[in-house]
């Protein structure tokens, strides 16, 4: 990520179907992982936006060791090590982060 190097250890995963309140489909995929000695576990929500293609988004958490900025790189580098493709990073003008997986 950004030419630093991580040591990500995906340690377990699942995923599940759910309704939105608008009746919508959305794909909850859940991955446990530790990265750089960190462990936690990260839920990205995949939904059909727009023209329903699907999208996938994440939080990052302001709770974790390093503050969200760091758990967003962290959250980036198994997204990376998983999919090989690096996720965009946006910031929210309310101070959040959130991950955008795919398109």
């Amino acid at each position: 990520m950004d030419g630093r190097r991580h040591v990500v250890k995906v340690l377990g995963g699942g995923a599940e179907i759910e309704e939105s309140r608008h009746s919508k489909k959305l794909l909850r995929i859940k991955i446990t992982a530790e990265v750089d000695g960190v462990r936690r576990e990260y839920t990205i929500t995949y939904g059909g936006h727009g023209t329903n293609a699907a999208v996938g988004c994440a939080a990052a958490r302001a709770d974790t060791p390093g503050g969200r900025e760091a758990d967003a790189e962290r959250l980036a580098a198994v997204i990376k090590a998983i999919t090989s493709k690096e996720p965009r990073i946006r910031h929210m003008k309310d101070g959040r982060m959130k991950i955008v997986c795919g398109r």
